[in-house]
């Protein structure tokens, strides 16, 4: 539909839509104006902060993930008309959904994960982007990223489909999705104009108004208090270690001088230390220990964020704990590359190693 431009009601130019011409340019457009899908259809307070592109899954990448501030997980799909059945995009989009939450369900790796896009882009954390974003004291962020948990948990997520245009049997079946499932699915009809040095985009919701019948599970929100913690890693013979872990972390948060460059945090089911090297904009590795699904990980996880420090890292590590080391592989900037048995855990030898991967790598 054309659209008519004026300047003081004079000099009137008819516009026509045009073609965003690669999916990639509107990929990188939703990344950087989010506020272009129109949430606030659905209701007038939904903000969208995009916090990854080309999230990775087993089923290929979702274009981007983005949350809002109840916590509510986003997966959002472009297709531009070239694309000659779009309904085969609502199968795509519900395939990543799908081998997201099978594959990635443990909350940490996946705020991990999202960590490694935010320090990217923004050279903070995920939690941090999302605290400032939405404006959330320090009491009210736990809230969101539990919630943010139980909808991973869940499977619970809210896809949205962005084409240039939507044809009647798209819609169609959106609506009858949205009718038969607990998970919202959103078309977004976008127009694109371009004046002078001006771009116009004229989006347009459907899928919004589809009364929902569908009973959803409630996942478990409890925050696991340090007591939970140590009677769930008792029942694996790991109590005394779990034990020395947060006294760790304590000892840490209590006297950060000790182990310089080093931050020991608490998530409701994670227990993370994270190295931060000064001459660096991000977090270079953190280790993790956490509760999924109500089993405890019998494994500290050991995240590298930063490529520059692979080798000095994994030669530092092994030469350190003794223990067995994997390497990123060659496409990756990030991943796990040490998983270190808790059993093997102590206080002491812990916050001496800290000590001593942060002189080794500074060095």
């Amino acid at each position: 539909m054309p659209i008519i431009v004026s300047h003081n009601g004079k000099n009137a130019s008819k516009l026509d839509p045009i073609s965003f011409g690669l999916e990639d340019k509107l990929q990188q457009y939703i990344y950087d104006n989010p506020e272009s899908i129109p949430l606030y259809d659905i209701r007038d307070d939904i903000q969208l902060l995009i916090l990854a592109r080309e999230f990775g899954t087993n089923s290929g990448p979702i274009d981007a993930v983005g949350i809002d501030h109840e916590g509510q997980l986003y997966l959002v799909e472009t297709k531009l008309y070239k694309n000659p059945d779009k309904r085969t995009v609502v199968a795509q989009v519900l395939d990543y959904g799908a081998s997201l939450w099978r594959t990635l369900n443990d909350f940490d790796d996946f705020l991990l994960q999202l960590n490694a896009h935010v320090q990217k882009k923004f050279g903070i954390s995920a939690t941090e982007k999302i605290q400032e974003y939405f404006s959330l004291s320090d009491d009210e962020l736990p809230s969101v990223l539990e919630q943010m948990k139980i909808n991973l948990d869940e499977g619970n997520f809210k896809f949205v489909v962005l084409m240039d245009s939507i044809e009647d049997r798209l819609k169609d079946l959106i609506v009858y999705m949205n009718q038969n499932s607990k998970f919202d699915i959103y078309g977004v009809e976008l127009e694109y104009y371009q004046h002078e040095s001006f771009e116009i985009l004229i989006p347009k919701l459907y899928g919004a108004q589809v009364k929902k019948d569908v009973n959803t599970k409630k996942a478990d929100s409890t925050f696991i208090g340090n007591d939970e913690f140590i009677s769930a890693f008792s029942q694996i013979g790991l109590s005394k270690q779990i034990g020395e872990i947060i006294d760790t972390m304590n000892q840490m948060q209590t006297n950060p001088a000790e182990t310089v460059n080093w931050e020991a945090r608490r998530t409701p089911k994670n227990i993370s230390f994270t190295l931060k090297l000064p001459q660096k904009t991000k977090q270079s590795l953190t280790i993790s220990c956490s509760i999924n699904g109500g089993k405890p990980s019998k494994t500290l996880d050991f995240w590298l964020y930063d490529k520059e420090i692979e080798q000095k890292t994994l030669e530092s590590v092994k030469d350190i704990l003794k223990t067995n080391v994997q390497p990123l592989q060659s496409t990756s900037q990030y991943g796990v590359v040490v998983k270190w048995s808790v059993k093997d855990f102590s206080q002491d030898s812990f916050i001496t190693f800290c000590k001593d991967l942060s002189s080794r790598i500074s060095s």
